[in-house]
């Protein structure tokens, strides 16, 4: 019963792209449940890439920062140091509160979007944090 089970599971998760490649995200309102949370998962997902191609940059100009600083005083760097610290708590931040968010559809198919809606927002939102550290640099 387990080896059926198993196989079932690897067939479905093989057909899952070919099924997903259907999908129109740019009509999500009018897709299935699962089609919607493909949507708002992939909309995380170009959410996160964005940040993600930002990050070298922000790193850099915090680097920059603590170079500029070091000289001047180095008991004044810390910039980058400070950088990562936010972001790793922001990660965690971000990931309960959206798992709370899901929670008014725990167990059902529309938590997974709920979740993912609420990841790609906070991204865009960070991203935009981020990139004001760099303008303000």
């Amino acid at each position: 019963m387990i080896r059926a089970a198993s196989t079932f599971a690897c067939v479905c998760l093989a057909a899952a792209p070919a099924v997903a490649q259907d999908w129109d995200c740019s009509k999500a309102d009018e897709l299935p449940q699962m089609g919607m949370n493909y949507c708002a998962y992939e909309d995380w997902q170009t959410a996160d890439k964005a940040l993600n191609d930002l990050w070298p940059k922000i790193r850099a100009a915090m680097k920059k920062d603590d170079a500029e600083l070091k000289k001047i005083d180095p008991s004044l760097v810390g910039a980058d140091a400070a950088l990562m610290k936010a972001q790793r708590a922001w990660i965690d931040y971000r990931d309960g509160q959206c798992e709370g968010e899901g929670f008014y559809a725990r167990g059902g198919s529309l938590e997974p979007l709920l979740v993912a809606t609420c990841k790609a927002r906070m991204t865009r939102e960070r991203t935009e944090e981020l990139r004001t550290l760099i303008e303000v640099n």
